[in-house]
């Protein structure tokens, strides 16, 4: 069902979730301090190399925009090709937008911020989705979603750059170290020490030791 991007479940299309297949949970709450969107794909037995290298070219199109630098007041239609470019290089694509608004408890899919041709130029302070995913008919899907807030870059002049928000480890059953560059690899390492030192804490806090044992497990260098 997955490889349908925006699937909803109905009585006449669900079915047993199996081990042996992918699995794409898109999720998200609203609270008065904030608006979620998550969407992360996981296998639970032995994915093939097709899903294997898909996944991860999926996540190195969301790691190269999540860490690019741009200049301020770029239009998200420039930067969006970064999403797809590990994609298009073996023939892949998607065809979705790569990200939208998200409002502050309010809209899910808030305008004018995002990616396509008709949003407003990025600005600091801005919250939007970066979300490239690849889906095949039939078979299975993929897109890996997380929220990113728009900041001023560690630069001379005034550039522009991502800071991720979301807090949910990938899965590393899926992941093809070897697709990565090194740079993405520094990347990945540096998100999962962020994650630890945000949630590892509250999932203490809250006695939580099984889910703070799978975190640890889940966000291993």
């Amino acid at each position: 069902n997955a490889a349908l991007a925006h699937y909803s479940p109905s009585n006449g299309s669900s079915r047993t979730l199996s081990a042996r297949e992918m699995y794409l949970f898109d999720t998200g709450g609203q609270y008065l301090d904030g608006t979620t969107d998550i969407t992360r794909t996981v296998h639970w037995s032995e994915p093939t190399p097709l899903q294997k290298e898909a996944y991860t070219r999926v996540l190195m199109g969301n790691i190269d925009l999540s860490r690019l630098v741009f200049p301020s007041n770029t239009a998200g239609r420039t930067v969006e090709s970064f999403a797809r470019r590990a994609l298009w290089e073996v023939g892949l694509n998607y065809g979705h937008g790569t990200g939208h608004g998200i409002g502050n408890f309010l809209s899910v899919h808030e305008w004018p911020v995002g990616f396509q041709s008709n949003n407003v130029p990025l600005e600091a302070g801005m919250f939007t989705s970066i979300e490239p995913g690849y889906y095949r008919d039939g078979e299975f899907g993929i897109r890996i979603e997380d929220v990113a807030l728009v900041v001023e870059a560690q630069t001379e002049e005034t550039f522009l750059t991502f800071e991720v928000v979301s807090l949910v480890p990938y899965d590393r059953n899926l992941i093809d170290l070897s697709l990565l560059s090194p740079e993405q690899i520094r990347y990945l390492n540096s998100y999962y020490e962020k994650i630890r030192a945000h949630v590892g804490p509250e999932l203490r806090r809250q006695r939580l030791e099984e889910e703070f044992a799978w975190l640890q497990e889940s966000t291993e260098p």
